[in-house]
């Protein structure tokens, strides 16, 4: 895998092709997203807004977009069309929101790029982090952006440690790919295509397109002594 945005994305599923050059890596997209809304965003909102919803200045919204009471969207954003936000959907600075996406409630999304169709509905963190065409993020899954030691974040392939020169750098899930509930990806993880991750995983490294990443757990049930 040469870790180029097409080896992950479809880029015709996003108006935002421009941040993914292919002749670099993936992850490099992240640092292009602050400069990129300063040189195209331009405050616009084609939808209409219930009240209890909190907008910042610097906010883009598509056409059809239904956002519920309780949002916070703090911009620099772009939102696309038809997308759905839930109540206690937090949206930071520089995030990107592609078409018909769903961000849920008690969601975070910090400088992250979703491209269209996207699901983050329930209790997700998402930072620093790339999701592709119709990725989907079960109930309570993180990706994690910033190593314990705070150090640069290096990604784990196979034994080579390739340095990404990013200190916050959580994932790039790929497209139609499935995260299982409450797993974690940690810094610097890249999942493939269709790839499809286990719940309560927690998971570094390169996953592959079309690979389906199994977690075994084993119980022990021990009598509590008070009937025996």
């Amino acid at each position: 895998m040469t870790h180029r945005p097409s080896d992950f994305l479809n880029l015709h599923c996003t108006q935002h092709a421009l941040l993914f050059p292919e002749t670099e890596p993936v992850w490099t997209a992240l640092s292009r997203i602050q400069s990129y809304l300063d040189f195209r965003l331009k405050r616009e909102i084609r939808s209409e807004l219930p009240p209890g919803v909190y907008l910042g200045e610097d906010v883009f919204i598509g056409s059809n977009t239904v956002i519920e009471p309780g949002a916070v969207i703090k911009g620099p954003t772009w939102i696309g069309d038809n997308c759905h936000l839930r109540a206690g959907c937090y949206i930071r600075e520089n995030v990107i929101v592609g078409d018909g996406c769903v961000l849920g409630n008690s969601c975070e999304f910090k400088n992250c790029v979703l491209f269209d169709d996207c699901e983050v509905p329930h209790f997700n963190y998402v930072g620093d982090s790339i999701l592709g065409h119709r990725a989907h993020l079960g109930a309570g899954v993180i990706l994690s952006n910033v190593r314990l030691d705070r150090s640069e974040v290096v990604i784990d392939a196979n034994g080579q440690r390739i340095r990404t020169g990013l200190r916050k750098f959580g994932a790039v899930v790929g497209d139609q790919a499935e995260i299982g509930c409450n797993s974690v990806l940690n810094p610097g993880t890249l999942i493939g295509r269709r790839s499809v991750v286990y719940p309560l995983t927690s998971f570094s490294g390169i996953l592959p397109a079309d690979r389906l990443l199994k977690t075994r757990q084993t119980h022990q049930v021990v009598s509590l002594g008070l009937r025996d």
